[in-house]
């Protein structure tokens, strides 16, 4: 069987960042936010150890790490909310994933990057329920994308990258382990 290594990556398509963000997408973005972590417990908890090693596509990353990922960016995302919430336009400091990736703590238990994610994820969801339309407005530079981003759009991209690494996790345990 012959895999489209475009739509291994992207399962569930690219983020395409909004013309502006409504009340009701930003409400459903903090619902994702707020069940990921659940999500991908569910996802990741029947695995045995070496399906926690696979990769869930050629030369991508293992499960450990896609699990590692997620806590280590939404961590980010956390700080950069309060950066953005107590700064006019903070510039943020971007960092290499991929390398992260590859530093020995991504190779821990999945159980650290779950409780990490739970931990983050529930004091992120306290922060953005609490937002004003106006928090929402507020903005971070990012000098990777080298331009300003609003925390509205964020929240949605934040919420499509959560249900971009749970399509990874997913669609590998359909195609390889659910037999």
């Amino acid at each position: 069987m012959q895999l489209d290594l475009e739509a291994l990556k992207y399962p569930i398509g690219k983020f395409t960042t909004p013309q502006a963000a409504d009340s009701e997408a930003i409400q459903q973005a903090i619902q994702h936010i707020a069940a990921l972590p659940k999500e991908l417990f569910q996802a990741a908890s029947s695995l045995t150890p070496a399906q926690l090693d696979c990769p869930y596509r050629p030369e991508g990353w293992t499960v450990r790490q896609l699990l590692h990922h997620c806590a280590d960016s939404h961590g980010q995302a956390l700080f950069r909310f309060k950066h953005a919430l107590t700064e006019e336009n903070p510039s943020i400091k971007p960092y290499d994933e991929g390398s992260w990736a590859k530093l020995p703590d991504s190779k821990l238990p999945v159980e650290y990057a779950l409780d990490m994610l739970r931990v983050v994820h529930a004091k992120w969801v306290r922060l953005l329920q609490n937002m004003t339309p106006a928090d929402f407005e507020r903005t971070y530079y990012h000098p990777e994308k080298q331009r300003t981003q609003t925390l509205a759009e964020v929240t949605l991209m934040y919420a499509w990258h959560g249900k971009h690494h749970l399509a990874h996790i997913t669609g590998l345990i359909q195609r390889n382990f659910d037999r």
